[in-house]
């Protein structure tokens, strides 16, 4: 299994959102950058998500896993080459992680939150996994 860091706006599509969307999850659809594009296709099913609040809140606040594998974005143009995969609703994070505290937190100094910043679907390792879990209050 691998882990990732997927990013939105929660005024766009917000945890709760995520949550309503069901067991079934949804299309993690909008992404129109060629680094987030290549992580939504090296993501697979079963793969865990941290689900962060950008812009508004900046904070990782649940956990989603991936549920379908990387295909044609339904929303793109004809011929553009960007990619989705269908994530649901796991939990929520019993204490939000916000980005000073992962900024605070030592371990967490190399986290793609902290060196690409503005990359909207990000590779997480499993050491930055578990301590932002144990952050937020859920046992790994």
């Amino acid at each position: 299994m691998a882990y990732w860091l997927i990013k939105s706006e929660p005024d766009v599509w917000s945890w709760d959102d995520q949550v309503e969307a069901g067991p079934k999850g949804t299309a993690w659809t909008g992404v129109r950058n060629h680094a987030a594009k290549l992580n939504l296709m090296a993501m697979k099913k079963g793969d865990r998500c941290f689900f962060y609040h950008s812009n508004v809140g900046k904070e990782i606040v649940g956990v989603a896993e991936v549920v379908r594998e990387a295909y044609p974005d339904p929303e793109a143009k004809p011929g553009e080459p960007w990619v989705v995969v269908d994530v649901k609703a796991l939990a929520p994070m019993p204490k939000p992680v916000g980005l000073a505290a992962v900024k605070a937190e030592p371990k967490l100094d190399g986290m793609a939150l902290m060196k690409l910043s503005r990359l909207s679907v990000q590779p997480v390792t499993a050491a930055e996994w578990k301590t932002v879990c144990k952050m937020g209050g859920i046992k790994e």
